[in-house]
């Protein structure tokens, strides 16, 4: 028995699970080469940017009360602008999560008797209760703002004929979605959603285009800003915050959409001019500074666990030899007993709650169980290593994240060596 071996026995590895996934490994050299050279052009343009800025040590003081004269707030935002290379960005710890962001750049462009347009099909299910798509107190339906939405094609394209078909006179805001959400469609490329973009701006130039930037961020060389979003929007702890950031969301994009997000995040007459980062700056700064690095460690993890699931006959997308759009990997499971064991197989390989069982809840804004396996530094932080899934058929598992590619894979090995215990897979060498 090799070190190696040794070593991931102590960790709950079977000598049949190392080998099948060494064997799985042999195939996969030219494509983490491929991430590797995007991440190099990532890195280098987050440096780029952060010395564009001047963020100096000075950034990483902390700042109370009102926020006033934030430097390190007000820098940060800076780098992002130049990043997603947008006229201006809101980068925040005031907003929770991607949600939260998401709901504010809708709440803030949309007015009574506007309509918004999803034109990827019907958007991840914590939307649906900002929307209105299901009751809830606050959502956009209250306030006299409409929904509409197209569905992609059976083969995960756009619709045009179809988009041009829902836009009425009184759509301002069309969204799109990059990640697949909680659906097995493919995630949407940065050159497919620059198509949409050009072609809704074809039809009405004054239209705001959203996009739902999720999971996507340093996947590709660009991001859906390049190619004319009027904003672009993700959560903290998801990729750009490189597991560092504690908290927080942010939109990038035009300079009036970002003032206008601004004044809803705040408060009218207030804007971008308070909010106070209190002593976090130093590790939004750092955790961007890492995310290429971060990401291309969760790719190397979704492109591993694809390529073996897919070949224990398993449904999995993006499948084994498809290019990435995003660091989500859906594995189509088939039973409510598959998905809880890979899940737990991701649970026990991580740092922190390994020791815990990860069970179904009736989690707030989703419309069946979810179970969600996560042992992470910081909570609910889907840059690091986690599975989730809806308990409803198809019974499809969602992978993702990883801050380092040897923890992805451990947390890969470990869900097939459960389901391989509970009998549910059998694996030949």
């Amino acid at each position: 028995m090799n070190d190696f071996q040794s070593m991931y026995e102590k960790c709950g590895i079977s000598k049949a699970v190392y080998d099948y996934g060494e064997k799985v490994l042999e195939k996969l050299s030219g494509r983490f080469a491929q991430f590797d050279t995007v991440t190099e052009y990532n890195q280098l343009k987050v440096i780029n940017a952060m010395q564009e800025a001047k963020v100096s040590e000075a950034c990483f003081m902390p700042s109370s009360g009102y926020g006033y004269n934030d430097l390190g707030r007000d820098t940060l935002e800076k780098v992002y602008a130049k990043v997603f290379n947008t006229e201006d960005a809101l980068v925040r710890p005031q907003i929770t999560c991607g949600t939260h962001a998401l709901a504010i750049a809708l709440a803030s462009q949309l007015r009574p008797g506007d309509e918004m347009l999803s034109i990827s099909g019907k958007p991840y299910d914590t939307l649906e209760e900002v929307i209105g798509i299901r009751e809830s107190t606050g959502s956009l339906k209250e306030y006299g703002i409409t929904y509409s939405q197209v569905d992609l094609k059976a083969d995960g394209s756009f619709d045009f004929e179809g988009i041009k078909s829902a836009i009425k006179k009184n759509t301002k805001l069309v969204a799109i979605q990059r990640s697949k959400g909680y659906q097995t469609r493919p995630s949407l490329s940065v050159d497919s959603i620059g198509e949409a973009i050009k072609f809704v701006k074809s039809i009405d130039p004054s239209m705001i285009v959203m996009v739902d930037n999720c999971y996507g961020e340093f996947v590709e060389k660009y991001e859906p800003s390049d190619l004319g979003a009027d904003m672009t929007v993700g959560s903290l702890i998801k990729n750009p915050g490189g597991g560092l950031a504690p908290i927080g969301g942010y939109i990038a994009g035009t300079r009036k959409c970002i003032e206008k997000c601004a004044y809803r995040l705040t408060s009218p007459g207030l804007g971008k001019e308070v909010g106070a980062t209190l002593d976090i700056n130093r590790s939004l700064l750092q955790g961007l500074f890492l995310a290429p690095t971060v990401v291309n460690a969760a790719l190397k993890g979704a492109v591993f666990a694809a390529n073996i699931y897919e070949s224990l006959g398993f449904k999995v997308v993006p499948d084994s030899t498809e290019s990435r759009h995003d660091i989500i990997q859906a594995v189509t499971l088939g039973s409510p007993e598959a998905v809880v064991a890979f899940c737990n197989g991701i649970q026990s390989a991580a740092p922190v709650d390994s020791h815990l069982t990860a069970e179904p809840w009736d989690m707030p804004g989703y419309d069946s169980q979810v179970i969600m396996a996560a042992g992470a530094f910081i909570s609910g932080s889907s840059i690091e290593l986690s599975a989730d899934g809806p308990m409803k058929p198809p019974y499809a598992v969602y992978f993702q994240g990883g801050l380092t590619w040897y923890h992805c894979k451990l947390g890969i090995l470990k869900s097939l060596e459960m389901l391989v215990r509970e009998k549910i897979v059998d694996i030949y060498i």
